[in-house]
């Protein structure tokens, strides 16, 4: 089968002919219908050597971790991208973005979901009814990602408050709608590309700005979501939230915030910072857009145009995901 594979720390990915794996003990087999790409996998594409093997990561491996596609009855699933053990003390109270066992995963260190087929366990196996799985793949990691942002900041947005979003990409995109189905909040959308804040208005944003020097200091935000994660958006991020508000950091982009915290960060209020999702995450994201309450925007690729894809990815020229569909 086609397949599109690391095979060294720090060279660039290729495609690469590989047989079709076989399920075993609690496995199955799943024809890849599309899948989503994400930034992480081109700073998987820069990793040196003793960051992945510290993860754990083994070369080569098939990337890709925002995977649906079929079953061998033709029934369409999703695979839950966030990887988990399913047996540890986190696991089993539904905390598996924080499972000590899911650093090495589909699509990061194991063979994921940019070939023709993928193996996954079956608890990682989500029914999509309806929904096409071609484009399914995003809301299992930027969908889900961004609703674990959304839902952990539900506690400090109140009716008629304020809720900023850094940020209006893949996954900032889904939690301004996120926030319209699931509050009474005022969603400002924040980002420099004027595309960006178009399809962030059109999915539900109040108001749109295009650069954090636009955000007044001390906005009183009940919550400021940064997906970006940069310098800048961390300083301006926290000054617009009121006290008792929330900060919530989802971007990589590597930013610190180098100031005292007394007179910097929210009085009695909350910074927090995750990578992944849930199960239960992946799964209310299913349903609500089996229930047309969100919208996936992506763009098609065919699996010849993988490196198109991801240089589009790179260069910021996207609006919604890309999708490698085969």
């Amino acid at each position: 089968m086609r397949a599109f594979r690391m095979f060294d720390w720090g060279a660039a990915p290729s495609h690469e002919e590989v047989p079709v794996p076989e399920p075993g003990a609690g496995q199955v087999l799943v024809r890849v219908a599309g899948c989503g790409l994400c930034r992480s996998d081109l700073t998987m594409q820069q990793m040196p050597r003793p960051v992945g093997e510290k993860l754990g990561w083994q070369m080569p491996f098939t990337l890709g971790h925002e995977t649906a596609g079929r079953l061998d009855d033709g029934s369409p699933v999703a695979l839950v991208a966030t990887a988990s053990c399913g047996r540890c003390r986190l696991c089993v109270r539904g905390l598996e973005s924080v499972c000590p066992h899911g650093l090495t995963g589909r699509g990061y260190g194991r063979d994921g979901g940019l070939a023709e087929y993928v193996l996954a366990d079956r608890r990682s196996v989500l029914p999509l009814g309806d929904l096409d799985p071609r484009h399914a793949g995003p809301l299992t990691d930027a969908g889900a990602t961004a609703y674990h942002a959304v839902r952990r900041a539900l506690p400090r947005i109140v009716p008629g408050g304020t809720t900023v979003v850094i940020g209006a990409g893949g996954l900032g995109a889904f939690a301004v709608q996120f926030l319209r189905v699931l509050t009474a909040t005022t969603v400002i959308a924040v980002d420099p590309a004027e595309t960006r804040r178009a399809y962030a208005e059109s999915v539900g944003a109040h108001q749109v700005l295009s650069g954090l020097e636009l955000l007044p200091r001390r906005l009183g935000a009940d919550a400021v979501l940064d997906f970006v994660g940069a310098d800048q958006t961390i300083a301006a991020g926290i000054a617009a939230v009121r006290p008792g508000g929330a900060y919530g950091l989802i971007g990589s982009a590597g930013g610190r915030l180098d100031r005292p915290w007394f007179g910097t960060l929210p009085r009695d209020g909350e910074v927090f910072t995750f990578q992944g999702s849930t199960i239960a995450d992946a799964q209310e994201v299913i349903a609500l857009a089996a229930a047309g309450l969100v919208r996936n925007q992506v763009e098609e690729f065919p699996f010849e145009k993988v490196e198109e894809a991801y240089e589009r990815l790179a260069t910021g020229t996207l609006t919604g995901r890309a999708v490698i569909v085969l």
